[in-house]
């Protein structure tokens, strides 16, 4: 649950923070604005030396946030440790992702120094250490790689995000609002949840496709009323044929394969045609996501599969019919 525009709280957000903490049903709580949610965009630059030197620059985004950052957003380390409130050193301290930790090239990232301007004159450098190195996590769209990531040890005020472990949520989010209340009664109190806000993300997949699917389901039922007005329409032109060729024994099973068989050919062609632009436009979409599945050749035999058979059930009604008809009747008729 991220608990937002906490910053109208000023100074008393940390309090407001420590007091959600104490609530029965809340496992951790952390005051930061920088979410992966968020569409957090603050992009700095570290160097690897005291001196301005490109070559030994890291591009990254720079996230401040507090020693409860980490175990409340349930982010993994992979060497090293968290921040520690009990260690005053940590305000000068550094958790790196993977990411970051391969773009430094360092043989061990661990107690590794990085420096930091103090002004935008660039007149004097921070120095920071790294302390832990956190397992990567997607901190925008999927269409995006992995970039790298640092966390600093420093106050921000934006949201307070709970980790909630009650089944009861509604009287956790009464509990919180009352607290929020509490501090500030006249702010409105505003909140979301995090896999709420990353479906909101990829809400635009989500449009693009239940738009995708209605189209085709369209397509295809206006595509099966045109097979099935071209086979009653062959059945009835071949009408004297079917009665003749029952006359002299032919079963419904043949005749049924004689009226679908032109039909299955042009279907065939459509499929040869059609594959391919699909596979171009499916893998087009496809480039756009830096984390993507790649088109198995199974599925475009799958799907010209199922447009074989649904246009062969569509004319074999109307060829079943034909063919049960009783053949006096049809060479009476003509």
């Amino acid at each position: 649950m991220i608990v937002k525009s906490v910053w109208s709280l000023g100074k008393a957000a940390k309090s407001f923070k420590h007091e959600i903490q104490g609530l029965a049903g809340v496992q951790n709580a952390s005051l930061s604005g920088a979410l992966p949610t968020s569409g957090y965009g603050s992009t700095s630059t570290m160097f690897k030396d005291p001196v301005i030197d490109q070559k030994r620059a890291i591009l990254s985004q720079i996230w401040p946030v507090d020693e409860d950052y980490l175990p409340t957003l349930g982010i993994k380390m992979v060497a090293g440790r968290n921040f520690s409130k009990d260690m005053a050193t940590d305000t000068a301290a550094l958790v790196i992702n993977e990411a970051a930790a391969k773009m430094l090239n360092f043989p061990n990232p661990i107690d590794q120094a990085l420096y930091y301007p103090n002004d935008n004159m660039v007149k004097s450098m921070k120095k920071y250490h790294i302390i832990g190195v956190m397992k990567n996590f997607n901190y925008r769209s999927l269409r995006d790689n992995i970039s790298p990531l640092i966390f600093t040890m420093d106050e921000d005020r934006g949201a307070v995000t709970v980790r909630i472990k009650s089944a009861n949520i509604p009287a956790i989010i009464q509990q919180i609002k009352n607290k929020y209340n509490s501090f500030s009664p006249s702010q409105e109190f505003n909140y979301s949840f995090m896999d709420e806000d990353f479906d909101a993300i990829y809400r635009a997949e989500q449009r693009i496709a239940t738009i995708s699917v209605a189209f085709t389901s369209l397509a295809i039922i206006i595509a099966c009323l045109g097979l099935f007005g071209l086979a009653a329409y062959a059945a009835e032109q071949r009408t004297k044929e079917i009665g003749v060729r029952k006359v002299l024994g032919a079963s419904i099973s043949t005749i049924v394969g004689m009226l679908s068989k032109e039909f299955i050919k042009l279907v065939l062609f459509a499929i040869l045609v059609a594959t391919p632009l699909a596979w171009w436009a499916m893998h087009t979409w496809l480039q756009g996501f830096a984390y993507r599945q790649n088109i198995q050749w199974w599925v475009l035999i799958l799907a010209g599969t199922g447009a074989i058979i649904i246009a062969f059930v569509t004319i074999s009604f109307q060829s079943i019919k034909a063919a049960l008809t009783n053949p006096v009747k049809s060479l009476k008729s003509e």
